[in-house]
């Protein structure tokens, strides 16, 4: 799954901690979501969703592997 959460975390100077510390999940946990190595929950994914009060699909896009 792609994610623009790197991006986003960015555009706000936030750091891997500080997200983390804002979604109740640890820094590795968003390390790993940012490079594609673990796919959010559904609870997180709205997490972030109303975090960043964007769609859930304006911050996670499924690749081609995910849609078969």
């Amino acid at each position: 799954m792609n994610n623009r959460l790197k991006v986003l975390r960015a555009e706000r100077s936030w750091s891997q901690e500080v997200l983390a510390q804002k979604v109740g999940v640890s820094r590795q946990t968003i390390n790993a979501i940012e490079r594609g190595k673990y796919d959010p929950s559904l609870p997180l994914a709205f997490k972030f969703s109303r975090l960043f009060t964007l769609p859930i699909e304006e911050i996670f896009e499924p690749t081609e592997s995910d849609l078969v």
